[in-house]
């Protein structure tokens, strides 16, 4: 098995494609809550890729950079090992997923002290070419 197949055959690409076209990236562990990002992805969930990216650029929420990131990502992986065409693609499914978070303490009054989380996020976006999600 060449090297190209057995990265085509991943368990990650098997379960968020299967055999149909397209291609995903993800960011793993971005400082920002899974609530907060939520918002941003599901704006784009669906969009026409350039559409998303034009949405994302002009969006107030801080999560907008770190998802305009990945879903640049997402496209020049579909680009480049697919060899699909950016005008066709769709953002067919955004997830977020809740990373490790990191414990701290915050004093306050009368000797007391409180804990901080502070929450991380896992966030995948899938390209598909409109066509073959439109077969589904």
């Amino acid at each position: 098995m060449s090297v190209t197949e057995r990265r085509r055959t991943s368990a990650r690409r098997d379960s968020l494609l299967g055999d149909e076209a397209g291609a995903f990236a993800s960011a793993r562990f971005v400082r920002i809550t899974p609530m907060k990002a939520r918002r941003v992805v599901d704006m784009v969930r669906g969009l026409p890729v350039d559409d998303a990216l034009a949405l994302l650029q002009f969006a107030p929420q801080s999560a907008s950079e770190t998802v305009y990131k990945v879903l640049e990502s997402a496209i020049a992986n579909a680009e480049t090992t697919e060899g699909l065409d950016r005008g066709t693609l769709v953002v067919s499914k955004a997830t977020v997923d809740e990373g490790p978070t990191m414990k701290r303490w915050r004093p306050r009054a009368q000797g007391r002290a409180t804990r901080i989380n502070k929450r991380t996020s896992h966030i995948t976006l899938v390209v598909q070419p409109a066509a073959e999600k439109g077969q589904k």
